[in-house]
Order: structure tokens, then sequence, then C-alpha cells
């Protein structure tokens, strides 16, 4: 009897488990289908904080460029700049992308240095009146303790391979051929924005050149010196992305598919970008497209 009773019972049990996995395989069915019926629309890709790592951004324009759904993309940039590097890489994905498909980028409250560098291959450019952008430089930061070690009795020992492989050490002084050697590297990466936004903003490059000193602009200061096409909000920019794409009426939008990810991945990637802040790279040194504050 208890075995005839554990038996049903286990039946049962297996009955409602199929019927709850036929159920949602019933719902992502449903799911996949009303997303295939949506329309077309246009994209929306979000630039937010200091750029680390501009793998995340590449990747959502990149699903956005491969939607034929997609006629068009906003990319909302609030974002002070950061390392050189992702930068350019975020740069290369929105010029790629705007051969293809109209780009309008959506400037919150601030896109300066990285993040201007980010928005110069767009399509069109909109800014609030009050925007911070700008900043077309390149900076290093770095500091010196050895005066506080000499004060606390510590001393530090440098083994190296090469005379600038511990270039920009806090613990001695700093060279004048190891600041020659920098500046050589600051100069180059400068130059490189420069082309960038005279490219991108179709301008020249001597126009460029004369503001690119590091300076910050409002939104309505950078729409007088052509950094930007036009103050607006996201909404804006929304719009005139539908029109640009010849949508009708208010146009749909359309955000790229989450990118899955385990826990476990989330917390190493974030333990690794904190130690790459804090740390600047493996060097030591850390070369920024980002406002020197």
């Amino acid at each position: 009897m208890k075995k005839g009773c554990m038996l049903y019972g286990s039946l049962f049990i297996v009955g409602v488990l199929l019927l709850f996995l036929a159920c949602v395989a019933i719902v992502k069915a449903v799911l996949n289908d009303g997303e295939s019926l949506r329309g077309d629309g246009v994209g929306l890709v979000e630039l937010k904080g200091m750029i680390v790592d501009g793998q995340e951004t590449v990747r959502q324009l990149r699903e956005l460029k491969k939607d034929d759904r997609v006629k068009a993309v906003v990319l909302r940039i609030d974002s002070p700049g950061g390392v050189v590097g992702p930068s350019q890489e975020i740069y290369a994905a929105v010029k790629g992308l705007a051969k293809v498909k109209k780009v309008v980028v959506s400037m919150g409250s601030v896109a300066a240095s990285g993040g201007y560098y980010a928005a110069a291959p767009a399509t069109l450019i909109y800014a609030n009146p009050g925007t911070i952008t700008g900043s077309i430089g390149v900076l290093m930061k770095f500091s010196n303790i050895e005066g506080l070690m000499d004060k606390v009795g510590l001393k530090a020992f440098t083994i190296k391979t090469g005379k600038f492989k511990d270039v920009g050490s806090p613990v001695r002084p700093m060279s004048d051929e190891e600041r020659s050697m920098l500046q050589g590297v600051i100069d180059s990466t400068h130059q490189q924005f420069i082309k960038a936004v005279a490219e991108g903003r179709r301008l020249p490059v001597e126009k460029v050149r004369a503001i690119a000193d590091g300076r910050i602009f409002s939104g309505e200061q950078a729409l007088a010196e052509k950094l930007v096409d036009k103050i607006g909000t996201l909404q804006d920019a929304v719009e005139e992305a539908g029109r640009l794409a010849g949508l009708k009426g208010e146009p749909e939008l359309i955000r790229p598919p989450k990118k899955k990810t385990r826990i476990f991945s989330v917390l190493t990637e974030r333990a690794e970008q904190r130690l790459e802040q804090f740390s600047g790279s493996d060097s030591g040194v850390s070369l920024d497209y980002r406002l020197g504050w």
C-alpha cells in the first residue's frame, strides 16, 4: 500500500514538473513570437560613468548593427571619459555603425574627453544647454611619497630590466629623460584625439587643435564651436533618429539584448576593474582621456 502511494506521489510530482516546463516553453515561444512581430524602431545604447572597459558598449553597438529592425541608433553618453584604449574602441564601433545606420548622440550631464571622443564620429550630436563637454586632451597623474618614506624610515628597492621599466615610480624623482619620454606618448595620443575629432566633425585640424587644450564647454558653447550639432534632450535625439531613418510617428525604442553573465563572473570582473583603477596598468601608468579632476 505504501509503495503504491509512493509511486503515485512520484508520478504526480513528475507530471507537475513536466507541466511547469511545458508552460515555460510556451511562454518563451510566445515572447519570441512577440519579439519577431515587433516593428522597426530606433536602437538605444547607454554609455555611463568612467570608461574603463569598452567591450560591453562595443557589443551592444554591434548587436544593434546586426538587427534589421533597428533603422537608426541613439547613443546616450553620460561620462567624464576614461582610459585611452577603451575610448578608442568605442569610437571605432560608433564610426563603423555610422557607415551603415544613422547614429545620433544624446549628451547627458557630462560627455567630456573620452566621452566626447566616443561621440565624435556620430551622424548627429545633441547636447543639453548645460552639458559639460569638450576637454580634448590627455593626462597622466603621478604621486611621489619619497619624502614621507624618509620620515618614517622606509626604503624602497627596484630591480628592473630597462631604465624606463619603473617610470612614474612614487618612491623616487622622475628624471628629465623619463619626463621627455612620457611627454612624447602624451603628444602622440593627443594628436590621435585631435585627428579623430577633426574627421568625425568634419572640421579643419587646426581649428580643433586651437581648442584642444583640455578646456571644457557648456552645450551652448560647444554648439558655437561646432563640436555638437543641436541643443536638445534625449527625446529630441530619439525623434531625430526616427526622422533620419524614415520612420513615421514616435519611434519604438529597441535595446540590445542583455549580456548573459554568471554571478561569479560579475564579481571577478568588478574586482579586476577595481584593481585596474587602483594600479593604473601593469607598469603603474594610466593614460587617460578624462576630465582632470
